[in-house]
């Protein structure tokens, strides 16, 4: 248990970089592999995202539980009213065009989510954890300098180094 009478220079420090905590070569997807076998994996290895490759390494993308939640859920469609024959939607009805995509897809990359945040091994744990709790994300990918993703630090390897430290 942490004391917090001591001062916060004598409580227990953290690795200073992602490189220390994350886990190295993770298992990565590719675009054109089957959801049903990207849920395996998940199942299989107990792991709750991978992230999503090209042909040259490159990161795309992530397919995350969240992502696969699609499959179970499918779409809800975009509130809309009629009016003189004409249809005015209440929200954007592109959302629902993503989801139903994501909730037919048969393939990752037709069911991942793009563009994911990533972060370079140099960068400080602190960093990271914050970039975790403010995009409300659950994992970033490491990438080298080429954009080839090089490990994965989840929020489960912080908080385990954060035990570790007591």
């Amino acid at each position: 248990m942490i004391d917090l009478e001591k001062p916060l220079n004598q409580l227990p420090i953290m690795p200073k970089t992602v490189a220390d905590l994350m886990t190295r070569e993770p298992i990565l997807a590719r675009s054109e592999m089957s959801v049903k076998e990207a849920i395996k994996i998940l199942a299989d290895r107990r792991i709750s995202g991978l992230p999503v490759v090209d042909e040259d390494d490159l990161l795309i993308g992530i397919i995350s539980e969240t992502d696969l939640m699609w499959q179970e859920t499918g779409a809800t469609p975009p509130a809309y009213i009629m009016v003189l024959d004409s249809v005015i939607y209440l929200e954007n009805p592109s959302r629902y065009e993503q989801e139903l995509h994501k909730a037919l897809g048969q393939t990752v990359g037709e069911v991942m989510s793009r563009d994911p945040i990533s972060i370079a091994p140099e960068k400080s744990i602190q960093e990271a954890a914050k970039l975790l709790h403010d995009r409300n994300i659950h994992r970033l990918p490491v990438l080298d300098p080429a954009g080839k993703v090089i490990g994965i630090l989840t929020r489960g390897d912080i908080v385990r180094a954060m035990v570790a430290e007591l």
